[in-house]
């Protein structure tokens, strides 16, 4: 019985990414259990360290573990400013659709560090956020990522304003923001036509 326990916990893990699932459980009820962010805009922190399995050859955080720590550190923001469970209750669903990182300087083994997570935007069709990934043994901003979360069935204002119970003003987007739009838009118009598809907004 023992042995067929190890089989299937083996079997488990190497088919399954267990550790990411439980690690979205583990930032699920610690989000739950932490106050309540009023101010959808306000940047929140996460904390975290470079661990073994989050290396590449090199002995530094592998360039995957930015994007994965970032997704785990966005859910935990939409916990505690309620616009993870508004959108469940409007039955939405927020999608990554384009995200830009840019890695400044490697975080290195046991490195603790903080994700700074703020929604600095929206539009009719998504949310963007800036995404920081600071040392916390000299505040250097390590890794910097910009990150467009698509809203599917509802819209942002729509989110807002069940959270917030007014319509609240977008502010100006920065102007880095607004040269990655640029981009985006300039990299889906150039797809389309490479593949003879009729020009649309994305």
């Amino acid at each position: 019985m023992f042995l067929l326990l190890v089989g299937a916990l083996l079997l488990l893990f190497c088919t399954v990414d267990v550790w990411y699932f439980l690690r979205g459980a583990q930032v699920f009820f610690q989000a739950w259990f932490q106050p309540r962010i009023g101010d959808i805009m306000a940047e929140q922190s996460v904390d975290g360290q470079v661990l073994p399995h989050d290396l590449d050859y090199m002995g530094h955080m592998n360039n995957s573990r930015y994007l994965r720590e970032c997704d785990f550190a966005r859910f935990h923001h939409y916990m505690r400013n309620g616009l993870f469970m508004a959108s469940h209750r409007l039955g939405a669903r927020m999608v990554v659709g384009a995200s830009t990182i840019r890695y400044r300087r490697s975080l290195a083994f046991r490195e603790p560090f903080e994700i700074r997570t703020k929604v600095i935007g929206w539009d009719e069709k998504a949310f963007y956020l800036e995404q920081r990934f600071v040392s916390k043994r000299d505040g250097f901003i390590s890794a910097v990522m910009l990150c467009r979360q698509n809203v599917v069935r509802c819209s942002p204002e729509q989110i807002i304003e069940f959270v917030c119970k007014r319509k609240i003003t977008c502010p100006e987007f920065p102007e880095d923001l607004k040269h990655w739009l640029d981009y985006i838009s300039a990299s889906s118009q150039a797809l389309r036509a490479e593949s003879g598809l009729e020009k649309k907004d994305e």
